[in-house]
């Protein structure tokens, strides 16, 4: 799953304490009378996934019919923070970490009880609260490293088995990437003559987008993103910041990335330039192939990220299917959410290649899918039996994600320091916890 773009909340905390006073009606009619349910997402790829599961669902149990809503993702959280205070919700839809704080903390989920031992514990652990868990476990997505295999062959490099990275600026990472980055006249980083300004192909791409980049290089590095679940930002400690001077580094110092004109959000072009073959290593979520490899006029592979000083620790981003806590139809509601989290649905979203799912031993027929399109996505699913970790859980990132990548794009173009950044971000940000 993608991580989610800005989105402004400003009015949340206030309209959503309206919920306890904005009742929607409780009961069903008769118990003769079919049915409807609402089911709510912004996946036109995966819509079609869902209407086969839906129509299973449905056949299985004809009392019931599920209707399903999509909406863009920009309009998604907006229509459902307005719904929530209209009591209106849809019965069943999809939920992120990021946004589950908000939620759950003012009662608007309902728990939901499944045997959690059975799905991937990141995903499990992203939608727990006060010891329940409040939404089933849907899917997952991961952070792998696309690369250009022509621009690899081209300059006679080969895929380290690992990719390494420190600090100081050892390992396999950043030597592999000054080979791939080449300027007009041929040159590479190192080389006499080599001019930055005119860089023709970039080994790396390093910027500012906190699920694929930075937090990955934070927490590899011995850094917290929060002290604890719910509780307060935490990345501006010695272990975080000497990461993120690591990911400024790349660009500004080693001239391997991007330059941050190029790739700031939230008009950055790093995605478009990897499918043009202006950059040799794009560190992505899985749920980009589907955008990505379609387009791309190139052989692409998959690598793990590369290791830190602490190993390799990876952001692994699942969704929900989350339960209205004021659904009219509560039991068909809670039935069709529970059914979501068994193997027929998240079999059948596997083996189309939609998804990772959640349940844990499914993931061969996305493995399988992904390889009839000639790309092995096997290293994503290796990443995730290691070291994974969860975006921030905690209420207020929301409203605070616009203010930090604003924070974070002056570190990137070298106008902050990496440590008047990240001081000045947890400031902001624990300002938003409530």
């Amino acid at each position: 799953m993608l991580h989610n773009p800005p989105i402004r909340w400003a009015l949340l905390g206030a309209v959503l304490l309206a919920l306890t006073s904005c009742g929607s009606g409780s009961g069903g009619g008769g118990e003769s009378e079919k049915v409807t349910l609402t089911y709510r997402l912004w996946d036109d790829q995966q819509k079609v996934g869902y209407e086969k599961v839906m129509a299973a669902f449905e056949k299985a149990n004809p009392g019931i019919d599920v209707n399903i809503e999509l909406l863009p993702y920009d309009q998604y959280w907006t229509k459902l923070t307005a719904d929530v205070v209209a009591g209106t919700a849809p019965d069943v839809f999809w939920m992120t970490p990021t946004q589950f704080p908000e939620y759950v903390t003012k009662g608007v989920l309902s728990p939901v009880q499944v045997d959690a031992s059975k799905y991937h514990q990141t995903v499990v652990g992203s939608f727990s609260y006060q010891g329940k868990l409040y939404g089933v476990p849907k899917d997952w997505g991961i952070v792998g490293l696309l690369y250009n295999k022509d621009l690899f062959k081209k300059a006679g490099v080969e895929m380290p088995e690992k990719l390494t990275w420190a600090a100081d600026g050892s390992g396999t990472l950043l030597d592999t990437a000054r080979k791939l980055t080449v300027d007009e006249a041929g040159k590479h980083p190192g080389d006499a003559g080599f001019d930055p300004a005119k860089v023709k192909t970039y080994g790396f791409a390093s910027w500012n987008h906190y699920q694929t980049q930075w937090m990955n290089w934070v927490v590899s590095n011995g850094g917290k993103l929060v002290d604890k679940p719910f509780g307060k930002y935490a990345f501006n400690d010695p272990a975080s910041v000497q990461a993120l001077q690591f990911g400024v580094d790349l660009v500004n110092k080693e001239h391997v990335s991007p330059p941050a004109t190029q790739t700031n959000p939230p008009t950055g072009k790093v995605t478009d330039m990897f499918k043009a073959g202006q950059v040799a290593m794009f560190p992505a979520n899985n749920a980009l192939l589907p955008f990505v490899a379609p387009e791309a006029t190139f052989e692409m592979g998959v690598a793990a990220m590369p290791e830190g000083p602490k190993g390799r620790s990876v952001n692994l981003n699942g969704l929900a299917e989350a339960v209205y806590a004021k659904s009219k139809h509560p039991k068909e509601a809670m039935k069709l959410a529970e059914y979501l989290g068994t193997q027929e649905p998240q079999k059948m979203m596997a083996d189309g290649g939609y998804i990772l799912p959640a349940l844990n031993g499914l993931s061969q027929g996305y493995v399988d899918y992904w390889k009839s399109k000639k790309v092995d996505v096997t290293p994503f699913v290796n990443e995730a039996e290691g070291s994974t970790f969860p975006l921030p859980i905690t209420t207020g990132f929301t409203g605070f994600e616009t203010k930090l990548n604003q924070i974070f794009n002056e570190m990137y173009l070298g106008k902050l320091t990496p440590q008047a950044a990240a001081d000045q971000a947890v400031t902001e940000g624990n300002a938003t916890v409530k």
